[in-house]
């Protein structure tokens, strides 16, 4: 058995970024496929042996067992000693992104990409459209951010980005917009991640693609 296992499914960005992270520190990793959307996280099962909150991702490591991409991201920086912000204001800087991320960007990604792509109907228009307006503002005001530096904290890439691109490398068919093509400074930054060594896409990285019809 590897040293860690990871429950995720391609689909989710949440997974993406802590699979994402155990590829780039290069430790021994595996991946224990989650049936979302045949609902087993919505089992008691999965909640009592696995999750109580009834998501992914989940990373095992030895007796540990820890869920939140944030969490995964920060044990996993602490252990490895890499993508670790730099001394007290940028670890500080770090949490307020992935915050940032968790609340106004990934979230709102998530949701809409879920009802415009992946949910059967499609989501109401009108909600789309709110959605979609609180994505162009936290893109925004990322793409700006990325102006004039490489990365989100300091001149290194940290745990900040790796949270932040959950959801950017999908495919532009699955918004309906092309995040990259539209936000020059966001589609460099995603460049230079995607350069890295051990960097996979979610669909080559994570089991569960394609869907079963």
């Amino acid at each position: 058995m590897a040293e860690y296992q990871l429950y995720c499914f391609a689909q989710s960005g949440n997974s993406y970024r802590a699979a994402l992270m155990l590829n780039l520190i290069g430790v021994d990793w595996q991946s224990i496929f989650v049936s979302f959307f045949e609902g087993e996280t919505r089992t008691a099962e999965y909640r009592s042996t696995v999750n109580e909150m009834g998501e992914a991702p989940v990373l095992v490591h030895g007796s540990k067992k820890l869920s939140q991409s944030g969490v995964i991201l920060t044990y996993l920086a602490e252990r490895s000693g890499k993508f670790l912000p730099r001394g007290e204001d940028d670890r500080l800087e770090t949490l307020r992104w992935i915050l940032f991320d968790n609340h106004k960007m990934g979230s709102y990604l998530a949701t809409y990409r879920f009802l415009h792509t992946l949910a059967k109907p499609k989501g109401d228009p009108v909600v789309l459209k709110f959605f979609k307006g609180r994505i162009d503002g936290a893109l925004g005001i990322l793409d700006k951010h990325l102006a004039n530096r490489s990365y989100i904290v300091g001149s290194e890439l940290t745990i900040a980005d790796l949270s932040l691109v959950g959801y950017l490398y999908y495919p532009p068919e699955e918004f309906g917009f092309d995040i990259a093509a539209e936000h020059k400074n966001i589609g460099a930054w995603l460049n230079r991640i995607k350069a890295l060594p051990g960097w996979a896409h979610p669909y080559n990285l994570m089991p569960g693609y394609p869907l079963s019809a």
